[in-house]
């Protein structure tokens, strides 16, 4: 009998499809805040984002599901053993981030923003001139679920997409061209919209520095909803102040996190921050798929079925296998 853990805010009915699903497994219900010690130490599976640092206290972990497509803070060295399953739940956020990422795009090509700071000062002002979606360019860095669902929605508006990935392979049918990272600074002087949705790893720290910003050609615009740290903040802040390249930016993620308020990026021009918010359970439809995920995967775990569960992690890149 496995003792099973859930740390995610289940409902009645999200309790009842997995304890059918887990028929003969002892299940116990808690929250990422007020999760014991001895409660995570006594699971043999944990479902939820509980903090690394009682995970690690665990040295009988066999599995972990997380309710977050990113997994860098369990693939530390030291939080979960080498036979343990992580997986991630890949697949769940790709709806909510993609349409927020649309709306931001939309939003700084209208230059609403500045018609909302206009509102709140009660000035009846134009702005002047806009850009389109149509008949723009997009480079999107990282084509997972997120930036797969994006660049399809940029697409069907009429942008020209450009993907960027660790490999080469297939290149999708809602991708008009394809390259790899090392290709990065050919490829931003070209683009309107430059969006990036990677993982937090040593590749991807500070993948955006000052000097790939100056790269961007004038009038083009920033967007990050993967993890802060994949650009300077600092360097984004001047960039931005100078006016030379960037026409404006639109970050869900910052790095610090959260954002302090004395930040200067806060008062930069054109400059769209959401507090981490794109995804989470703000649409219900995103908890809902996580919980699939999470019976999908407890029903091969307990078939013996290990290699077919989804979104498993490689915890020595952080990628999944």
């Amino acid at each position: 009998m496995k003792n099973i853990l859930v740390a995610m805010p289940f409902h009645d009915a999200h309790k009842a499809y997995i304890e059918k699903i887990g028929a003969g497994c002892e299940f116990h219900y808690t929250t990422i805040k007020t999760a014991t010690a001895e409660e995570v130490k006594a699971a043999d599976i944990i479902f939820g984002n509980i903090s690394p640092e009682l995970v690690k206290q665990n040295d009988h972990l066999e599995w972990m599901q997380l309710n977050s497509a990113g997994s860098d803070q369990y693939c530390k060295p030291g939080v979960i053993g080498p036979d343990t399953i992580l997986t991630c739940a890949t697949g769940a956020y790709g709806l909510s981030v993609s349409e927020h990422m649309v709306s931001m795009s939309m939003m700084l090509c209208r230059k609403m923003d500045l018609y909302m700071k206009n509102q709140m000062n009660h000035e009846w002002k134009e702005e002047g001139s806009v850009t389109s979606i149509w008949n723009s360019t997009t480079l999107v860095a990282g084509l997972g679920d997120i930036g797969s669902e994006y660049a399809k929605r940029m697409k069907a508006l009429g942008s020209h997409v450009i993907g960027i990935r660790r490999h080469v392979a297939d290149k999708p049918d809602f991708i008009d061209e394809l390259y790899t990272m090392d290709q990065l600074d050919e490829v931003l002087p070209k683009v309107d919209f430059a969006v990036f949705i990677l993982p937090s790893t040593p590749a991807t720290h500070h993948i955006m520095d000052e000097r790939r910003l100056r790269l961007m050609k004038p009038g083009s615009y920033l967007i990050n909803a993967g993890r802060g740290d994949a650009v300077d903040c600092d360097a984004l802040n001047k960039v931005l102040c100078e006016g030379v390249s960037l026409a404006g930016c639109a970050l869900d993620v910052t790095e610090p996190e959260p954002l302090p308020a004395d930040h200067p990026l806060w008062d930069a021009p054109r400059t769209i921050i959401t507090p981490h918010s794109a995804g989470k359970f703000h649409l219900q439809e995103t908890f809902e798929r996580i919980v699939r995920i999470t019976g999908e995967n407890l029903e091969k775990y307990l078939a013996g079925e290990k290699l077919k569960m989804r979104n498993q992690v490689d915890v020595k890149t952080g990628n999944r296998k």
